[in-house]
């Protein structure tokens, strides 16, 4: 995944409302979200290749969300899948914190990352890239193929939405968080980052959702757990370049947090 915007324990009766977009080669074999057959207490989609995923949260309330670190002159071609990460977190159940503090030993085996997990209780963030562990306070947050609230246009623009879409307290719709998601213009080339990809692939991967011939933007989602424990999990996939107006075809999960399976 390569954007994730969040409000964590910010907004009235909600611990998180989350909005993300998944950027992806499109010819990297997927599953959308749903329960996984082989971890049915598991909701997410699933990497077919590297067998993990990028955003997961399940029936106890443990969450778990990836970006690659874009920086193409460290790539490891035999590295470990970065989506297990994200599996093996779900799956476990160690504390985010321990959790992150025990891959800082390992995390150098992969190639760059930014790992956010959480649980009813604490919501942390890591890279191999900065090699500390955050607990995150109370906050608004963007995350791309940076490190964590990174000033890249697509952060400030999609923090900035993010604030506006929320400050009308409880009359705004998950639908605000997909058409923010949808966002495709591309800044000026004086504001774009350099990450060491080639001028038109920095124009390229500088909109908040991402068309090209072979790469793009595969999925929006937003996820949201109200302080209640009740979880809204809506996922819209897209086929390469897709028209402006196009809505994905959708996946929605709801259910209770189980705090003590």
């Amino acid at each position: 995944m390569c954007l994730i915007l969040f409000s964590y324990a910010m907004q009235p009766g909600y611990r998180l409302i989350l909005a993300a977009n998944r950027d992806e080669f499109y010819d990297r074999p997927t599953l959308p979200l749903a329960a996984w057959q082989d971890a049915p207490d598991i909701y997410g989609g699933r990497d077919l290749r590297g067998k993990g995923t990028w955003l997961g949260i399940s029936r106890c309330g443990r969450i778990a969300a990836l970006t690659n670190y874009r920086d193409p002159t460290a790539q490891k071609p035999e590295a470990p899948s970065r989506g297990l990460l994200v599996s093996r977190f779900l799956e476990g159940s160690e504390s985010p914190h321990n959790y992150l503090e025990e891959l800082q030993k390992s995390g150098h085996h992969y190639n760059g990352f930014n790992l956010l997990v959480g649980n009813l209780t604490e919501l942390c963030y890591y890279s191999n890239r900065d090699a500390e562990t955050k607990i995150l306070e109370p906050g608004i947050y963007g995350l791309s193929n940076h490190l964590l609230n990174t000033n890249w246009p697509k952060i400030i623009k999609g923090k900035e939405h993010l604030i506006k879409v929320l400050s009308r307290q409880d009359r705004w719709e998950s639908e605000e968080l997909f058409r923010l998601l949808s966002d495709r213009v591309v800044p000026p080339d004086d504001q774009l980052p350099d990450t060491g990809v080639e001028l038109q692939w920095e124009r390229i991967l500088s909109p908040l959702f991402i068309t090209s011939s072979i790469y793009g933007t595969r999925s929006s989602t937003v996820l949201l757990i109200k302080n209640s424990g009740e979880v809204i999990f809506e996922e819209r996939t897209f086929e390469p370049n897709p028209p402006t107006d196009a809505t994905g075809q959708s996946c929605l999960e709801r259910f209770k947090i189980e705090p003590n399976c």
